[in-house]
């Protein structure tokens, strides 16, 4: 039987957009993976004070972007962990219900510039294949090598996706000055957002 191929990608998904999906698509059909699984965060230890809406919220959100793909999944595992959200902790899980299963952790290229001060980068890197997304034209050279410990380069796979310049920065944005947000989210989403008016201004 062959080995599953698991993906992993995590965020707040504070909304999740069409990006998001992009990237998810992209990740699926170039690594060859059985199921990618968007791991919505509780609490980012670099994000605290940051995330706008509930979890419950993100979670209804991220279920209404990914509905009608069969290979794009959503896992609770992090909500579900009290206090702040650690990428080892949750590897550690996947790998220990799926101990046969290869793993793909989705990151940013600008992500892995950073990865040194994520809580146990060898831990992680252990656990699961790094695959740091990057926009299209970017070569993996570009990033520059990152050093776990001196001498040694931490290994990575590096994955180009078509550019798109939406954040979910930019559409909380949006929302809050009442401009349109069709055609950057799903529109299941905007209607979440409709419905519980996230991220308009408090007046």
């Amino acid at each position: 039987m062959p080995t599953q191929r698991l993906g992993l990608f995590g965020g707040t998904f504070d909304p999740p957009h069409n990006g998001h999906l992009m990237v998810a698509q992209e990740a699926v059909d170039r690594l060859s993976l059985d199921r990618l699984v968007f791991l919505v965060a509780g609490i980012p230890p670099h994000k605290v004070g940051e995330v706008s809406s509930p979890p419950e919220i993100r979670m209804e959100m991220t279920r209404a972007a990914i509905a009608g793909n069969p290979a794009f999944h959503v896992s609770d595992v992090e909500l579900s962990r009290q206090g702040p959200s650690y990428t080892v902790d949750t590897l550690r899980q996947f790998r220990t219900e799926y101990p046969d299963a290869d793993l793909f952790f989705l990151l940013g290229s600008d992500q892995l510039a950073e990865f040194h001060e994520w809580q146990d980068p060898p831990g992680i890197a252990a656990l699961a294949t790094l695959v740091a997304v990057g926009r299209e034209g970017l070569e993996p050279t570009e990033i520059g090598p990152i050093q776990l410990v001196p001498g040694e380069n931490l290994d990575f796979m590096y994955l180009s996706t078509v550019r798109t310049d939406i954040s979910s920065t930019e559409i909380r944005s949006r929302v809050r000055d009442g401009r349109s947000i069709n055609y950057l989210v799903p529109e299941d989403v905007r209607r979440i957002i409709e419905t519980h008016r996230l991220y308009r201004s408090i007046s």
